[in-house]
C-alpha cells in the first residue's frame, strides 16, 4: 500500500503493511498526519484542494451533516464547492440550501461536516459555519450582494445556469441562503 503527498509536505515513503493488532483498530495517530481507522484504512490530512478534486469527480455531490436539538445528527446531500469568503477572502467549502431542519440546526450550532466521495475514495471537511441568506445576515457582507454570492457557490459546485435571472428569482422566493464552512479539519483515504 503506498501514500501519495499531501501539498508541502515531504514524501511519505511507502507502507507496506496493514494494521492487525486489535490495539489498532481504534483511532489513532501513527504519525502527524497519519491515523489508523481501521485494518485496511489509512486517513491522511489534506489541503481543501484534494477535497475539491474528489467533489469533482462526482458532480460536487456530498453529503453533509448537522446535530439537531437533541445531539443526534441530521445529514443530506447537497452540491458544494470551494470558493472564496465573501468578506475575508479565505477559502471555504459552500452548499446553498432552504432546508428548515439544516438552517435551523446551524444557527443553533454553527458546525458541519461535509463529505465528498467518488467511487471508495473520499475526504471530509469539518469546521464552523456562517449563515449568508434573507434571514441571516453576516457582518460585512452587503445583503444586496447575495444573488452574486449565491451564484458563485452555486458555479463551485459544478452548476450552471442558462437564465440567471429566473435563477436569482427562485433563489430569493425560496429565501436560500449560502452555508459556508470553515475548513478547520481535512482529511481523506486518498491524495
Amino acid at each position: 500500500m503506498a501514500f501519495g503527498v499531501t501539498r508541502n509536505a515531504p514524501a511519505r515513503p511507502a507502507r507496506p503493511w496493514l494494521c492487525t493488532r486489535a490495539t489498532d483498530l481504534r483511532h489513532e495517530t501513527v504519525e502527524p498526519g497519519l491515523h489508523i481507522l481501521s485494518r485496511h484504512e489509512i486517513v491522511i490530512t489534506v489541503e481543501l484542494a484534494d477535497a475539491e478534486r474528489i467533489g469533482a469527480e462526482d458532480h460536487y455531490l456530498a453529503v453533509v451533516a448537522t446535530m439537531r436539538e437533541d445531539l443526534t445528527v441530521q445529514a443530506s446531500v447537497v452540491n458544494a464547492g470551494v470558493l472564496a469568503h465573501p468578506v475575508t477572502g479565505e477559502l471555504v467549502v459552500g452548499f446553498v440550501t432552504y432546508g428548515r431542519a439544516k438552517l435551523s440546526n446551524l444557527r443553533r450550532r454553527p458546525r458541519a461536516t461535509l463529505v465528498f466521495r467518488s467511487g471508495w475514495r473520499w475526504a471530509t471537511v469539518e469546521g464552523s459555519c456562517e449563515i449568508v441568506g434573507p434571514d441571516d445576515p453576516l457582518p460585512g457582507f452587503l445583503p444586496s450582494d447575495l444573488p452574486g454570492l449565491l451564484r458563485s457557490v452555486f458555479l463551485a459546485a459544478g452548476g450552471s445556469h442558462d437564465d440567471w435571472a429566473e435563477f436569482d428569482r427562485v433563489m430569493s422566493v425560496d429565501r436560500r441562503a449560502a452555508v459556508l464552512i470553515r475548513a478547520e479539519r481535512v482529511y481523506s483515504n486518498d491524495v
